[in-house]
């Protein structure tokens, strides 16, 4: 099946009762700056304080619709897909059970269980993924994985239909990418929208299996846990589904961990919120795409969550970047 605009359109209408539309927000001294236009779609404010909320949501919401409602909802997450779950099973009140790495966030293992959701913990994602496989085959249990679900995949392409149900004219769209969901989504939303919009992913030099397989035609699984402060975008490797949309997208940038930092530093600056190390790193794609380009562009950026960890914070702000101001 081939997601379109429409199947975007319809997931907006589903968790139009339980999710947030979210603010953008601009930067006067950033566009002064740089020299363009800069939006930021902030999922930081959306319930759970990511946009996997919206994916979540979607996935039960047309479960329901369907006439197939779980006895119980599985699934994996080393972070946001785990509150997002944990979330839509207490909106639908069915019993949630989440596998997570034991190195994930703390505040998100926390808010996990504050929502309601059993949290089983494991030694690495390998491990998870294996337990999610196993309690998916239990009678009445349904898995929503963090990406590769087609309603997944369209509840969070509700970003950027929201986006750009409000903006004109814009020339790209960055988004971040870990399992491919958001960015898939955020392709089908635009090309719908604003077809002549060129939509482009970014993931962590550190965790560049999304380039790796771009590069090689087919699905790259990392090694080993990768070393990298974006934590949203430390999965193992893509899925089927959202491999193909990937194959579509205009570009694709691989991001040094100094530029996460950096990024992640100036933002939350700039914007006055707190933002992961995630939805940060695209801006340093942006900053890429936008030089040398001869007029002045409208760029879209999908700032993807806000969930952050004190010890993450730590890292964030133990060298200052902030002395350097932002050019392209």
């Amino acid at each position: 099946m081939t997601l379109v605009l429409k199947d975007i359109g319809r997931a907006k209408e589903r968790i139009a009762p339980y999710i947030t539309n979210t603010p953008i927000l601009t930067s006067s001294l950033l566009n002064d700056w740089l020299g363009h236009e800069i939006f930021f779609k902030c999922e930081n404010f959306q319930k759970i304080g990511a946009f996997k909320a919206r994916g979540g949501v979607n996935a039960v919401s047309w479960l329901l619709e369907t006439g197939q409602k779980p006895k119980k909802l599985v699934a994996n997450s080393s972070g946001n897909h785990a509150q997002a779950m944990a979330f839509a099973g207490k909106q639908f009140n069915i019993p949630t059970t989440i596998f997570m790495p034991e190195y994930s966030s703390q505040v998100k293992i926390q808010a996990t269980r504050s929502y309601g959701a059993e949290v089983v913990l494991s030694k690495d994602r390998n491990i998870t993924d294996k337990l999610v496989r196993e309690a998916a085959k239990e009678d009445g249990a349904y898995w929503i994985p963090p990406f590769n679900h087609e309603q997944v995949i369209c509840g969070q392409g509700t970003s950027a239909f929201e986006a750009l149900s409000e903006l004109d004219a814009i020339d790209a769209v960055f988004a971040p990418c870990g399992g491919g969901g958001l960015v898939s989504g955020t392709y089908i939303a635009t090309k719908g929208l604003a077809p002549m919009a060129e939509v482009i992913g970014v993931e962590p030099l550190n965790a560049n299996d999304a380039a790796e397989s771009l590069r090689k035609g087919s699905i790259q699984k990392l090694s080993a846990i990768p070393d990298t402060l974006a934590d949203g975008a430390m999965t193992m490797a893509v899925g089927e589904i959202t491999f193909e949309y990937l194959k579509q997208l205009d570009g694709f940038y691989e991001i040094e961990e100094e530029y996460i930092v950096y990024w992640t530093q100036w933002l939350t600056h700039l914007l006055k919120c707190r933002l992961e190390p995630t939805c940060a790193m695209p801006m340093e794609a942006v900053r890429r795409w936008l030089k040398g380009k001869k007029s002045k562009q409208r760029v879209l950026m999908i700032v993807s969550g806000g969930n952050v960890d004190q010890p993450t914070t730590q890292k964030i702000w133990q060298k200052d970047y902030l002395s350097n101001i932002p050019s392209l």
